[in-house]
């Protein structure tokens, strides 16, 4: 299941001294940010709803001012939060692009045949994607192999203690086919890469 709320950006300290701060995007995208009228602010549990009073883009930033917060005082106390906002306001996806939470706690599933790339579904779980990390030459799905796979070994799926073992697959069309995060699957096209 999609998620309806979806983090866009993260406050990273004050600008100034009349309680406007500046948001890094948590997309590398910063137009959208621009452009919201209210959002929630996020730590852990804590939540607060803020209307924005103005933001204006700067390079790889943008300073945004919220109604009711009006020194650099106060806008510390909000320093590394999230900015939450509703789906449809997140920054707008392009083709074969997808959000960070929705790849989470997707099945990834090996079908037995590379060439097989209509219905991901259909194979056996291999694993559950816990992450998406930035690497080096471009993202890596961070997967926790399933413990019940059966085209996998138990030497490549537990670790020396017993626990389910985490590998790192290159986030490309070499090695993941398709991806259906309504469905909550993302096609692993080799198996060899879990070793």
């Amino acid at each position: 299941m999609l998620k309806e709320q979806l983090v866009v950006g993260f406050i990273r300290g004050s600008h100034g001294f009349e309680g406007e701060c500046k948001v890094e995007s948590s997309s590398g995208e910063y137009e959208h940010i621009a452009k919201l009228e209210q959002v929630t602010l996020r730590h852990g549990e804590q939540t607060k709803e803020v209307k924005v009073e103005s933001a204006s883009l700067a390079h790889n930033t943008v300073y945004v001012k919220f109604k009711g917060i009006d020194s650099d005082e106060e806008i510390k106390k909000y320093n590394r939060w999230e900015l939450v906002v509703p789906r449809k306001y997140a920054k707008p996806l392009k083709k074969d692009e997808w959000y960070i939470t929705d790849l989470q706690n997707c099945s990834l599933v090996w079908n037995g045949d590379p060439a097989t790339l209509d219905a991901p579904a259909t194979g056996e779980v291999v694993g559950t994607i816990t992450d998406v990390l930035e690497g080096g030459a471009g993202y890596l799905l961070e997967v926790s192999l399933s413990e019940s796979c059966t085209c996998i070994g138990d030497d490549i799926k537990l670790t020396a203690s017993g626990k389910p073992r985490k590998v790192l697959i290159p986030f490309n069309n070499e090695h993941v086919g398709k991806v259906d995060v309504e469905n909550g699957t993302v096609q692993l096209m080799h198996l060899w890469i879990l070793e």
